[in-house]
């Protein structure tokens, strides 16, 4: 793969918890523009890969690097100002706060810009939340919640977006729009998605990499992740070496 195509990449990344490893020794690529699904069963690692590659977490050994540049040190707000969106599973919003006024606080913090309401306008109408602009954020539903931290993150402008388990608590039919979402946003960005939930993976994915013990198990189009039967067992419990 062209270096200038690479937009993400870990190499050899580990992280330990004392005597337990949780990543061991991950090595990844992105492509720019690439719709990549990071999955596996709970405790698989992909939770704190996540974590390293959004600098919550510093790895203990391995590099992490943003379109070429060497991020492995640095601090969660630099990534942010680099162009990295991060949604993390847990909604951080101001519920005191109706939704516009949380995404305006987000574009107008990380986006030193004259115009913050064009920014979001954009992110409310992107979403087709507009409706919710007016409400306060402590009366929504948990996956309007969601959204609206969703247009915090695209207020901001990333070019890439990594998404922790974003239909985590979602109904069906919340878990189906965002889903919609997610394929619409990839026209314009890079999206990461790590997800242990296969139905909602397979309304999205394309690229797919399965982690299992803190190591990559499989990378394959969904397509063929679906006809592997490693994978199969790893979600049904059974060891992937039976």
């Amino acid at each position: 793969m062209p270096e200038s195509e690479i937009l993400i990449e870990t190499i050899d990344l580990s992280k330990r918890f004392g005597g337990v490893t949780a990543i061991d020794g991950v090595s990844l690529q992105i492509r720019r523009g690439e719709l990549r699904c990071l999955i596996g069963p709970n405790g698989a690692g992909k939770s704190t890969f996540f974590k390293m590659l959004t600098a919550q977490q510093k790895p203990s050994s391995g590099r992490i690097l943003l379109a070429g540049t060497d991020i492995t040190d640095w601090q969660a707000h630099r990534v942010s100002g680099a162009g990295v969106g991060i949604k993390n599973q847990v909604p951080d919003v101001f519920d005191n706060l109706t939704a516009r006024e949380n995404v305006w606080l987000a574009a107008s913090y990380f986006r030193k810009t004259a115009r913050p309401k064009v920014l979001v306008d954009d992110a409310l109408g992107s979403l087709g939340i507009t409706a919710l602009a007016g409400r306060r954020v402590g009366e929504l539903a948990h996956g309007q919640r969601q959204w609206v931290e969703l247009a915090m993150v695209l207020a901001r402008d990333p070019s890439v977006v990594l998404l922790d388990e974003p239909t985590a608590g979602m109904s069906d039919e919340e878990t189906a729009k965002t889903a919609e979402l997610i394929l619409e946003l990839n026209k314009s960005r890079t999206i990461v998605v790590v997800e242990h939930d296969m139905q909602f993976i397979r309304k999205i994915a394309k690229m797919v990499t399965v982690f299992h013990q803190g190591k990559i198990l499989a990378e394959d189009t969904m397509a063929n992740i679906q006809k592997n039967r490693m994978v199969r067992d790893v979600y049904l419990g059974r060891s992937a070496a039976a």
